[in-house]
């Protein structure tokens, strides 16, 4: 597949779903727009106090993590390959009187398309599987970052990318094989949306990540993993403490989410 062609797909994709998730109580955005925080412990606890950072968030969606960096006293800019997305966070941001800067771009081109550096790149929860290469992608995480700069991510498990999507059977390689075409419906933050959408994903195991990361000058602080996601966003979840789901029958036995540290020597 050409890298237009999964750019392209993706992009419709994403594009198609920020109404629908705007709309949703997943994202409660009321709750948002009165103040509520959108980042989890998960993160907080490896970003520490951001106050006079400059944060740099890759695949923003529609802002709302940004703009809480914002909130919290950080120079935040938004990053990601929606274009409607990047307007309705400036529309948010707008409304909100805030000074978060959004960018439109392919994850690959943004040194194309911003000349800074920052003292912190983040991103979070569904992110690396939308790249085909991670070598690649970590050269970017370490163009944008200062030296002694941190980058910090925390993601779902790849082990939970092996499943089918009731968590029935293993049905994916761990292993970055090949693209997984898929088409669905619905989607994460409300499955009755009626929208109809084909993505383009890869896997990666942990090695592929920590192994990018090494040989790109990013010496790594911790790696932490979790047996529960802070977010309804699979099927067969039960909630077994407030805002923490696991996978109902396989309970705590497979890891659904981690975390890492990485510094820019």
């Amino acid at each position: 597949m050409e890298a237009k062609d999964y750019i392209n797909i993706n992009k419709e994709t994403w594009n198609n779903k920020v109404d629908v998730h705007i709309d949703s109580d997943f994202y409660d955005m009321e709750g948002f727009l009165k103040g509520k925080s959108t980042l989890n412990s998960i993160e907080l606890d490896l970003l520490g106090d951001v106050k006079g950072k400059k944060v740099l968030h890759l695949q923003c969606h529609f802002g709302q993590d940004t703009i809480t960096f914002s909130r919290m006293g950080a120079k935040a800019t938004g990053l990601d390959l929606s274009d409607k997305a990047i307007e309705r966070a400036r529309e948010i941001n707008e409304k909100l009187g805030l000074d978060t800067t959004f960018v439109c771009c392919d994850i690959y081109d943004a040194p194309n398309h911003l000349d800074e550096k920052f003292d912190i790149v983040f991103t979070s929860y569904g992110t690396i599987g939308w790249f085909p290469n991670l070598d690649k992608w970590v050269k970017v995480i370490s163009h944008f970052l200062k030296p002694g700069g941190k980058f910090v991510m925390a993601d779902f498990h790849p082990v939970v990318w092996m499943f089918d999507n009731d968590f029935k059977e293993v049905f994916y390689n761990y292993f970055n094989t090949e693209e997984i075409i898929e088409d669905e419906s619905g989607t994460y933050a409300d499955r009755y949306a009626e929208i109809a959408a084909q993505t383009v994903t890869w896997n990666h195991p942990t090695s592929e990540l920590l192994n990018a990361l090494i040989t790109n000058d990013l010496e790594l602080n911790c790696y932490n993993e979790f047996d529960y996601s802070p977010y309804n966003c699979f099927n067969q979840t039960e909630e077994f403490e407030p805002n923490k789901f696991r996978i109902k029958h396989l309970e705590n036995k497979i890891p659904m989410v981690y975390s890492l540290s990485a510094t820019k020597k």
